[in-house]
C-alpha cells in the first residue's frame, strides 16, 4: 500500500559540515551551552549526539574543574558509540582517550564491573570510565554519593528515567543533583516515554538547560537522502502469511519481529526467525566466526547475508554483534533480524529500510526504529519504515484492541510526519501589519507565549506534548472527528491533557499552549500552495489564504481529522465500519464543558441555518450530537433543581 507520509528533503549538506573544531551543525550548538551544569541535549538519532558528548566532556574535564566523566548507556552495545576518537586531527583541543580497563561495556558480572566504578572513582589518574545504566545504577549503591561530586555524568538515552519513585535510575539521578556538586548531561532523541511518566518533576527539569535539534533540521542538511516515506501494511492472521509482501531482501533491512508478549507474537520467537528464513530461501551455512547466516534466495539463488540478534545466547550474540560493530562495507550485511536490540545507538548507515511488525506504544521507540534508516549513505537516496500491523476482525474478541492498535498507529504516523516537517513560527498578526518573515506565520487572535515556561515548552517540548496528546485514551476515541465538534477537541480536551501534563501552568498558559498545538498541527497537516503569488494553506479540505488566517477559524479545524482521511483510503469500506462500530462503541460520554461549548457556540447558528432545533435521530453525527448537547444539558438542569428543592426542604426542617 501507499505511503502515509512522503518527505522530501534539500540536501544542503549543513548537518554534516564541521567547523573549525571538528563540529558539526548540532555539536556545534551543544557546545555553545557547555558551561551549564545540566544539560539535556534533545538531537535525532545519527545527529551525533556521542561526539558532542565527547567535545563537552573534554571541555569540563580540562577547563572547568571537572575531574571525571562517567557514561552510563542502556546496553552494552551501544557503549561503542563512546570509543576512543581522534578529535586533534580535526581542529579540536583534545582527543578522547582512556584507559581501556575503564570501558566497563564488556562481557562479565556486574559485580566486577561495580568494583572497577569503585576504582575508577577513587583513583585520581583516570578520568572517563563507560558503563551501562544497570552498572550505575549498581555502583550508587557501593559508594558515597560524595563520590560524585566534581564528576559529569552522561546519561545516553534518558528516556530511561522516569520520575515515577519506582525507577531506580530516576532516583539516582535525583540524589546526585541534591547532594553533589556533580554535573550532568542527558542525551536523547525523544524525551516522550511510552507509559505517560514524566522523565523528570517539573522542579528537576527547570534547573536543566535544552539544547534542541529537531529531526528535519538533521535530514535536510544530508547529502544523499532525498527521500522518507512511513508507511504501513496490514494483515489477517499470523504476520508471517504477510512478511514475504513487505520484505524486500534487495533493500537494506532491519526486521523487528514482536515482542512475545504482543499479540502478534506466535509465542515462539525462535520458530519465528526460522519461518523468516525459510520465507527468504534455504539456509547454506552459518559462518562459525562471525554467527552470519548465509541464504540461498529462492528467486534468484543469491546468497542473503542475515543476522539473528532474535537468539539471546550469550556467545551467539556476543559473535553477531561484535561483527555488526565491525562492518566497514555496504555488502557486509543484507538483514538483521531483532526484536529488542537494533533500535537506540545502533548504527548501521547502508540501512534502508525499517520493517517493524506490531504497533510500538512509544513515541520513542518509533522515532529510534526509523532512525535506523535514516543515516546518510552513498548507498541510498531513499530511507523506508513499514509497520505490518493486524487488521481488526469484527468476529475476533480483539477487535477493539486491533482498532485502538491501528489508530494509535496512524497517529504516530501524522505525529511523525509533523516531526520530520519543517518548523513554523507564529505570531500574532496586528491590524495593518503586512510584512512577511521566512518561516514565520501571523495569524490574528493568536496568543504568543507570555512567559519563559509557555516558550521553553513550544520550543523544546512541543513534539513531546502532541505525543501525549495523541496517546490520550479519551483522544483516541474522538480522532475520526465525526461526531464530536473540532471546537470540543480543541478547547477541552486537548487543554484537560496539558493541564495533567503540566499541573503548574496557569489558565492563561495553558491557553497560549493550547493554541500553539492546535495551530501547528492544523498548519503542518495541511498543505501549502503559492498561487497567483498568494499562498494559500489546506484546511479541512479548503484551502484558506494565509493572509487571512485567525484563531478562531483554525479552531474550527479537527487537527487530527487527516487520520480518518488515512483510514478511509487505507482499508476497505467494510472494515472501516468495523472500526467505526469499536469507536462508536466506546466513544466518550459528554461532559459538562462539551455540552455548554456546544449550546453556547453552536446551536444558535445551527437554528439560523436550518429553521429548527437539532434531531436526535438525525444522520449526521454532528447534528446528533447538539441534540445529545441539549437533552444533557436538560437532564442536567433537573438534577441541579431537585438538589435545590431537597437542600431547602432539609434546611425548612431543621
Amino acid at each position: 500500500m501507499p505511503n502515509l507520509v512522503n518527505v522530501s528533503y534539500a540536501q544542503t549538506g549543513r548537518s554534516l559540515s564541521t567547523n573549525s573544531m571538528g563540529m558539526r551543525d548540532m555539536q556545534a550548538r551543544a557546545f555553545e551551552a557547555r558551561a551549564s551544569q545540566y544539560l539535556l541535549l534533545k538531537a535525532p538519532p545519527a545527529s551525533g549526539k556521542s561526539r558532542a558528548l565527547m567535545f563537552l566532556g573534554l571541555d569540563k574535564l580540562f577547563n572547568q574543574g571537572i575531574k571525571k566523566v562517567i557514561v552510563a548507556v542502556p546496553e552494552r552495545s551501544i557503549g561503542g558509540s563512546f570509543d576512543q576518537t581522534d578529535l586533534t586531527d580535526h581542529g579540536f583541543f583534545a582527543d578522547w582517550r582512556f584507559n581501556p580497563d575503564y570501558n566497563l561495556c564488556t562481557p562479565g558480572g556486574d559485580k566486577s564491573k561495580v568494583k572497577a566504578v569503585q576504582k575508577f572513582l577513587a583513583d585520581p589518574n583516570e578520568a572517563i570510565c563507560i558503563c551501562t545504566h544497570a552498572t550505575l545504577r549498581f555502583a550508587f549503591d557501593a559508594v558515597e554519593t560524595t563520590d560524585f561530586n566534581d564528576v559529569l555524568l552522561a546519561i545516553d538515552e534518558f528516556h530511561h528515567v522516569s520520575a515515577d519513585a519506582d525507577n531506580r535510575l530516576g532516583e539516582v539521578l535525583r540524589s546526585i543533583m541534591s547532594n553533589t556538586s556533580a554535573h550532568i548531561i542527558a542525551m536523547t532523541g525523544s524525551y516522550f516515554r511510552g507509559d505517560t511518566l514524566p522523565v523528570l518533576s517539573p522542579e528537576d527539569e527547570a534547573k536543566f538547560s535544552k539544547v534542541t535539534y529537531n529531526y528535519y533540521e538533521q535530514l535536510n542538511g544530508y547529502t544523499h537522502l532525498k527521500t522518507l516515506g512511513i508507511g504501513y501494511h496490514f494483515y489477517q492472521g499470523r504476520y508471517l502469511s504477510a512478511i514475504d509482501e513487505v520484505l524486500d531482501t534487495d533493500k537494506k533491512t532491519i526486521l523487528h519481529i514482536p515482542n512475545v508478549n504482543a499479540g502478534e507474537s506466535t509465542k515462539d520467537k525462535h520458530k519465528e526467525v526460522d519461518s523468516i528464513l525459510d520465507i527468504i530461501g534455504d539456509v547454506a551455512r552459518v559462518d562459525p566466526d562471525s554467527g552470519v547466516i548465509f541464504v540461498k534466495r529462492k528467486t534468484d539463488g543469491k546468497l542473503i547475508k542475515v543476522a539473528d540478534l532474535v537468539n539471546d545466547t550469550p556467545s551467539d550474540r556476543d559473535k553477531v554483534v561484535s561483527y555488526l560493530r565491525q562492518m566497514k562495507d555496504v555488502d557486509d550485511m543484507d538483514l538483521i533480524i531483532a526484536l529488542g536490540m537494533a533500535k537506540e545507538g545502533f548504527d548501521w548507515p547502508y540501512c534502508e529500510h525499517a520493517l517493524t511488525v506490531g504497533y510500538r506504544g512509544s513515541l520513542t521507540e518509533i522515532i529510534q526504529i526509523i532512525g535506523r534508516a535514516t543515516r546518510d549513505s552513498d548507498n541510498k537516496t531513499h530511507a523506508q519504515f513499514t509497520n505490518l500491523i493486524a487488521q481488526p476482525d469484527a468476529a475476533d474478541d480483539q477487535v477493539k484492541l486491533s482498532v485502538n492498535n491501528m489508530l494509535k498507529a496512524i497517529t504516530a504516523s501524522l505525529l511523525m510526519e509533523q516531526v520530520l516537517a519543517p518548523n513554523f513560527k507564529f505570531k500574532t498578526k496586528k491590524f495593518g501589519d503586512e510584512t512577511e518573515e521566512a518561516g514565520t506565520l501571523k495569524i490574528r487572535g493568536f496568543k504568543e507565549p507570555s512567559t519563559a515556561r509557555v516558550k521553553e515548552i513550544v520550543e523544546s517540548d512541543l513534539n513531546d506534548l502532541k505525543a501525549t496528546i495523541l496517546q490520550d485514551s479519551k483522544m483516541l476515541q474522538v480522532l475520526p472527528g465525526e461526531f464530536i465538534d473540532p471546537e470540543v477537541i480543541n478547547k477541552v480536551m486537548i487543554p484537560k491533557v496539558i493541564m495533567k501534563k503540566y499541573p503548574e501552568l496557569s489558565d492563561a498558559e495553558i491557553e497560549e499552549l493550547r493554541q500553539h498545538v492546535v495551530v501547528d498541527s492544523v498548519i503542518k497537516n495541511g498543505e501549502i500552495k503559492e498561487v497567483g503569488g498568494k499562498k494559500f494553506v489546506l484546511m479541512a479540505n479548503k484551502f484558506v489564504n494565509i493572509d487571512e488566517l485567525n484563531i478562531d477559524l483554525i479552531d474550527r479545524v479537527n487537527p487530527f481529522q487527516k487520520a480518518f482521511e488515512i483510514l478511509s483510503k487505507s482499508v476497505t469500506a467494510g472494515l472501516l465500519k468495523v472500526i467505526q462500530q469499536s469507536i462508536d462503541a466506546g466513544r466518550i460520554a459528554m461532559t459538562d464543558e462539551e455540552a455548554v461549548l456546544l449550546y453556547r457556540d453552536k446551536m444558535k447558528p445551527f437554528i439560523e441555518s436550518h429553521g429548527r432545533q437539532p434531531d436526535i435521530k438525525s444522520a449526521e453525527p454532528l447534528e446528533k450530537r447538539l441534540a445529545e448537547a441539549i437533552v444533557y444539558l436538560t437532564n442536567k438542569r433537573r438534577q441541579l433543581a431537585a438538589q435545590q428543592a431537597a437542600t431547602a426542604v432539609s434546611e425548612g426542617v431543621e
